[in-house]
């Protein structure tokens, strides 16, 4: 994975970031990516964690490495935390008003966190609904 963090800092030197870091877990499969660029970086952060990720496992794959995961500057990790945060909200609020929420649409994997999170709850139940990028996921008292 020597070549995966060598690939990926010679990558952002060539974008233009000067001030980078870059590690790789391989026990999570993760590459971890912090770049130190000032404000304006974090309204680019989404984009850049979909398209290093993209480039970055075409890369891993080539090399005949596993499948891995893309974060920069904390943002999947953040984002995790606030869906996980938004999930046990809206199951709250279900057995409050004992009516079903229905969660924004979201990605195969935050919805993957909704489910996870709230399967060990015997109170509500979680079905996923809708096609393609409108996928989303409703919580529902039992």
């Amino acid at each position: 994975m020597e070549k995966l963090i060598d690939t990926t800092k010679k990558m952002l030197e060539m974008v233009g970031f000067a001030d980078t870091s870059v590690d790789f877990d391989s026990e999570g499969k993760k590459v971890r990516i912090f770049i130190n660029e000032g404000e304006w970086i974090k309204a680019w952060v989404p984009k850049l964690v979909t398209d290093l990720e993209h480039l970055l496992r075409l890369v891993s794959k080539k090399e005949g490495g596993d499948y891995i995961f893309v974060d920069v500057n904390n943002y999947r990790k953040e984002r995790e935390r606030l869906i996980v945060e938004i999930a046990k909200a809206a199951a709250k609020k279900v057995l409050l008003t004992k009516a079903e929420v229905q969660l924004p649409a979201m990605n195969a994997f935050e919805r993957r966190l909704v489910h996870t999170e709230l399967s060990t709850r015997p109170d509500v139940k979680t079905e996923s609904f809708g096609q393609g990028t409108e996928r989303y996921v409703i919580i529902k008292p039992i």
